[in-house]
């Protein structure tokens, strides 16, 4: 077995589905004074992950519609969720989202380039989201 360093070496009896229970939901920033991502929404459908992401703009939340999700556990052996990426293309720009969940919160990594000619920064953010649960 190769590996490139010592916790990538390890025995994996069989190929067991992940368990993503802990990614699933409305995910809202929890910073109110946020001039970026205002919530994400994580769904299931069939065992595979997908995100919908909600960022904030003028008139109100902007919609960047449904990306896959590549899902990661937090060791080779691990079949529980840890965290995941995806990424949206907008043509002028591209954003890359790395989320991860810590201490019940998710910690998502924002990098950001720009693809035009507006000589714009790319940029990195991170920002916390908490689970919104249902009002009764």
């Amino acid at each position: 077995m190769e590996f490139v360093q010592i916790s990538d070496q390890v025995n994996v009896e069989a190929a067991e589905p992940m368990d993503i229970g802990a990614l699933p939901g409305n995910w809202i920033n929890s910073n109110p004074d946020s001039n970026g991502i205002a919530r994400i929404v994580v769904s299931e459908s069939q065992g595979r992950l997908s995100l919908q992401t909600y960022a904030i703009g003028p008139a109100g939340l902007i919609d960047w519609g449904t990306a896959a999700v590549n899902v990661f556990a937090s060791t080779p052996s691990s079949r529980v969720a840890a965290g995941f990426t995806c990424v949206y293309d907008f043509g002028f720009a591209e954003t890359r989202l790395q989320g991860m969940i810590m201490k019940g919160l998710l910690v998502l990594a924002q990098s950001h380039s720009f693809k035009d000619a507006s000589g714009r920064a790319d940029y990195f953010v991170r920002e916390y989201f908490a689970l919104a649960h249902e009002q009764h």
